[in-house]
């Protein structure tokens, strides 16, 4: 969030609150408050000392606890490290659980080099990783459950690249060795990697570094750029150099490294597919969707047929005035075995649909949408959707119009038909 928005937000709540007597004149803090974010405009920095101004001025604001958010987000903005660390940590003393604050406490402190800063940022890190563990998986419509593990896992293994770094900062450098270890083998990932390479240098062991600094420098990682990747190989070249004498051998030691990460991230997806069939998928006809009463259905048993799917959920009030009218086009194809029609819901707590779908007298097969509203990208319902034979969209509406949805709808899917 930007500071100009931050400003907007600030001062409408200061408004909100001094209205609770309509009455009652603004007052002179909130006056002065709102000129001096009016005057800081868009500026991170200047905005941050506007507010530093304020809370010098009124250092017993009513509106304290929302001028320091608003400063740190202002710190974040600007990338000022101390001042992330003494606001943001007076924001989690009173909402320990915001992680994205958590996280930049964190790196702000490991960019000290005190005992002092180290302890603290490894009380944070360890706080973030028990939050992180604590999460579940919520059934969030777009977010199948691998996707939600495979984010976790990469969550988890960054805090305990924190905690290693603390850790190692504190003179512990095994330990911070054993943590690094811990977080690629929770997630794989080129920045854990470098951690490994970063103790097992500290130790004395500068092939088993450069060995690292291989996983780093071939691990699949989107975030690590053709840059990092440089500075790696030139490291690692030093530390195989520092250990044998020359590189004679390092390409293979490049190309072991290549088999076996890429062997390890096919084998984590194979995991996650285990628990999840439609993680990683793009194509929706590839999708197995979970029904309401426990069957399941292979999307690409539909190859070849026209295919009309009701996105909707138990608490959309346009879904149920719809639903009559979608069970009048199904009627309409109901000789025709190449039109199928899903139904598909979208609930957050799955546990809702079934009590629903009895007490409403819904009938027909219905699925959980199981990813699929990622794949076919879903943002609103009720949504219609068709694909025609071969798998391909072909139309779509957003909402409906109820006097128009039946003939419509009927006239879509006939096209669709019609396109072969």
């Amino acid at each position: 969030m930007r500071p100009r928005l931050l400003s907007a937000l600030l001062v409408v709540c200061w408004c909100a609150s001094a209205q609770t007597r309509p009455a009652a004149p603004p007052t002179q803090e909130s006056a002065d408050l709102e000129n001096a974010l009016a005057e800081a405009g868009s500026s991170p920095i200047e905005y941050l000392r506007a507010i530093e101004r304020h809370l010098a001025k009124y250092p017993d604001s009513p509106r304290k606890a929302e001028l320091e958010r608003a400063a740190v987000r202002a710190a974040m903005d600007a990338n000022d490290g101390a001042r992330i660390i003494e606001y943001g940590e007076r924001v989690l003393a009173r909402q320990p659980g915001d992680l994205q604050i958590l996280e930049r406490v964190i790196l702000s402190l490991l960019a000290g080099d005190s005992a002092e800063a180290a302890t603290r940022a490894l009380n944070h890190a360890t706080q973030y990783e028990s939050l992180l563990r604590q999460m579940q998986h919520d059934g969030s419509r777009g977010v199948s459950a691998a996707e939600w593990k495979d984010q976790t896992d990469r969550a988890i293994g960054r805090v305990l690249t924190y905690e290693a770094r603390a850790t190692g900062n504190l003179g512990k450098a095994q330990d911070a060795l054993t943590l690094a270890t811990r977080a690629f083998e929770t997630s794989p990932t080129a920045e854990a990697a470098r951690e490994i390479a970063r103790w097992q240098e500290r130790l004395g062991k500068p092939e088993e570094a450069a060995r690292a600094l291989a996983d780093a420098f071939t691990v699949p990682d989107s975030r690590t750029t053709d840059a990092d990747r440089a500075r790696d190989r030139i490291k690692m070249g030093e530390l195989y150099r520092s250990a044998k004498g020359s590189e004679a051998g390092l390409g293979d030691l490049l190309l072991e490294a290549y088999d076996r990460n890429l062997a390890l991230v096919r084998t984590r997806e194979l995991a996650l597919r285990a628990g999840d069939p439609n993680a990683h998928l793009t194509d929706p006809m590839q999708f197995t969707l979970a029904g309401v009463e426990g069957d399941k259905l292979a999307m690409a048993s539909l190859k070849g047929k026209v295919v009309v799917f009701d996105f909707w959920a138990t608490w959309c009030g346009p879904c149920r005035q719809q639903h009559p009218l979608y069970e009048q086009v199904k009627q309409r194809f109901r000789d025709n075995p190449s039109v199928v029609f899903l139904s598909i819901d979208t609930d957050e707590d799955q546990k809702l649909v079934k009590p629903f779908l009895t007490d409403v007298k819904w009938q027909g097969p219905v699925y959980f949408e199981d990813g699929l509203s990622r794949a076919l990208k879903i943002s609103t319902i009720p949504t219609t959707l068709i694909t025609g034979t071969r798998g391909q969209i072909v139309s779509r509406l957003n909402g409906f119009a109820p006097t128009r949805f039946v003939d419509m709808l009927t006239v879509r899917i006939q096209e669709a038909l019609a396109d072969k």
